[in-house]
């Protein structure tokens, strides 16, 4: 047991040392100075205590990044003129067509690939790194503070090298959606970006979020964050795609807070990746605000997808529903934790949270962990989990009437991973959901 521990200790402090070298390097590349600077400090400081997330970690628990992740990679260089052009070529493949484009790459904002000059009134875009070189940047030093005591949300403050600004003035609403595109095309390198939006009190918009891979890209780690203010009666339906290089890893957090009367519509679909983590911290700030929140995770030979959501009720007369889908093909690893907390004011509480995961071969594996905190007396929450395989006797009735094995089974996984799918708002943004578990399905056969 002596020897365990101290092996132990022994690769924390190694991982520590390495993790330092990787700052170190990147400390003349990161924007801010000043406060930006001491708030980078100290947040490593904080990631270094603690490290990657291990399974001791309750929340990590069933994703140990000690082994799935192992080490932080150095920061990938400034994209040049070759990994730009591959980087187009990604871009024109994700596109979300009729959409603004906002593109970075390798963690660095790119204007050349982005669509800044196609903005209506009332939106306004600026890159993280803009803000936080300019004079202003005391003031909008909130950006990149840390919200959470989670390490790998302090890893990305220390780290942040850019991201998107994005402000929706009050009653202004976006003529077209946004697309925010992650392009990266560095291998065996790290990218970490901070984006902030904030829609004004009636605003509304549309807004997609792609992770994807240039050709020959591999090995990367991304580590990305976003902070949401959603306004009073303001309506917000965002979608996001992780469609990462197949041995990526990509971390990925939300800190969430939305207004009275707001709605908020959210959708996360993983399908690229060796290993994924997103997770939401959504507090309904104000009164009568409602929340839908649902994803599918598809997933083949090893790969290993966790959803992880805080819904947190901190005002009375609030409604909630989070729905979410896994299907777990090969030795693919599903994680599903939903937590939701009625504060002691969020009386008329109406919340509910259902997982469910299909295994389709004896080494796939889905953990489901739904939790309630109740503080209020007068609410209304449930939630539900469960797990199991393709239902045979539907399978040998589709394939008595002509159907293949393959597309007998495509048949059910589509009907299975539509109630979630179904539960976007947007008509565009739920086919372009679907057209992510067809391209699953193709590469599935």
């Amino acid at each position: 047991m002596d020897l365990v521990l101290a092996k132990a200790m022994r690769e924390d402090k190694d991982n520590a040392e390495r993790a330092s070298s990787v700052f170190a390097a990147a400390r003349g590349r990161l924007p801010g100075v000043g406060r930006i600077a001491d708030i980078r400090a100290r947040a490593f400081e904080a990631y270094e205590r603690v490290g990657l997330p291990h399974r001791r970690v309750e929340e990590w628990k069933y994703t140990d990044l000690r082994v799935l992740m192992r080490d932080v990679l150095l920061l990938a260089d400034t994209p040049d003129a070759s990994a730009l052009r591959r980087a187009q070529v990604a871009v024109q493949q994700a596109a979300f067509e009729g959409a603004i484009k906002l593109v970075l790459v390798d963690g660095m904002f790119v204007p050349s690939l982005s669509d800044l000059a196609k903005l209506g009134k009332g939106v306004a875009v600026r890159t993280l790194r803009e803000v936080l070189e300019s004079a202003e940047s005391d003031a909008m030093a909130g950006l990149v503070l840390s919200t959470t005591a989670d390490a790998m949300i302090s890893l990305n403050t220390a780290m942040a090298t850019d991201g998107v600004v994005v402000t929706i003035a009050e009653g202004k609403a976006l003529r077209r959606p946004l697309h925010v595109i992650h392009v990266a095309t560095a291998s065996a390198a790290s990218h970490f970006t901070r984006s902030y939006l904030h829609l004004d009190d009636g605003a509304q918009g549309t807004v997609l979020e792609s992770f994807v891979a240039a050709e020959s890209a591999c090995g990367y780690q991304a580590n990305n964050v976003k902070i949401v203010l959603v306004g009073n009666q303001a309506g917000l339906s965002y979608l996001r795609v992780r469609a990462d290089a197949p041995d990526a890893v990509n971390i990925s957090s939300e800190i969430i807070a939305v207004g009275s009367r707001a709605k908020l519509n959210l959708f996360d679909t993983v399908r690229g990746g060796a290993v994924s983590r997103y997770q939401d911290f959504i507090t309904l700030a104000g009164e009568g605000a409602e929340l839908s929140v649902n994803g599918v995770n598809l997933l083949m030979e090893a790969q290993h997808a966790d959803t992880t959501l805080v819904v947190d009720h901190a005002a009375p007369h609030c409604v909630s529903r989070q729905n979410f889908r896994a299907v777990a093909d090969g030795a693919g690893r599903s994680v599903f934790q939903g937590r939701i907390i009625a504060r002691p004011d969020a009386q008329k509480t109406d919340a509910k949270l259902t997982m469910r995961s299909l295994l389709l071969s004896d080494q796939a594996e889905a953990d489901n962990k739904p939790e309630l905190e109740i503080f209020a007396d007068d609410v209304n929450c449930s939630h539900g989990a469960t797990s199991g395989g393709l239902d045979e006797s539907l399978l040998f009735y589709l394939g008595a009437r002509g159907l293949s094995e393959n597309d007998a089974q495509a048949l059910l996984i589509r009907a299975f991973l539509g109630e979630a799918i179904e539960e976007i708002a947007n008509d565009s943004l739920r086919g372009f959901a679907t057209a992510q578990t067809d391209r699953w399905l193709k590469a599935r056969r």
